[in-house]
């Protein structure tokens, strides 16, 4: 069987599948006409955006959703997050998984010093009057639900906005909010 795989700019508010009893959560299939069997590699939340890939092969998912893969994201965080907090987030934190303590693994961690240009989001973040927020690059090999928004609450910076940019060697990149490309294969690393 020849597998199908895509990427997608996942934006905010729609949900990481194709089918859901709620008729008014907004899902994937209404950006393409995938084939029977895709499934999302991984999950997004409803609140987050960025990159997701797709494909109709198991094991290649089963693959880049394991801990040999990186995934990067770009969260922007309540507050100018501080030095401390960056290495807090470095070392693994604990966070609740599941009704339970959950230590997360080291992992990288750095300030983005420039405003990246993602698309505006419809739904404004907050009003500037509200404070100053910052942007942080979070580097994980491990998914647990929510997993970095709990890491950045922990540290004292609440998540405001999250972007996945990246899985393995895969970029987002200039991926418009929405647009979904059919590719060959998945060039991840390992």
């Amino acid at each position: 069987m020849d597998h199908k795989h895509f990427i997608i700019h996942k934006p905010y508010g729609y949900l990481c599948q194709f089918v859901c009893e709620l008729k008014s959560k907004k899902l994937l299939g209404e950006f393409y006409d995938f084939p029977a069997g895709t499934m999302s590699i991984g999950r997004l939340d409803e609140d987050s955006e960025g990159l997701l890939l797709l494909t109709t092969d198991g094991k290649m998912s089963e693959f880049i959703r394991s801990k040999k893969i990186e995934k990067e994201y770009y969260a922007q965080v309540d507050g100018l997050i501080t030095d401390e907090a960056i290495a807090r987030l470095q070392e693994g934190v604990e966070i609740v998984h599941r009704s339970e303590t959950y230590q997360t693994l080291p992992c990288k961690a750095f300030k983005v010093e420039t405003v990246p240009d993602f698309p505006q989001r419809r739904r404004k973040i907050r009003d500037d009057r509200h404070g100053p927020t910052s942007w942080v690059s979070i580097t994980v090999r491990e998914g647990k639900f929510r997993q970095v928004r709990k890491m950045t609450a922990t540290v004292g910076f609440p998540t405001l906005r999250l972007v996945r940019v990246r899985i393995g060697d895969m970029q987002l990149g200039n991926l418009d909010a929405g647009e979904v490309r059919e590719v060959e294969s998945f060039v991840v690393g390992d």
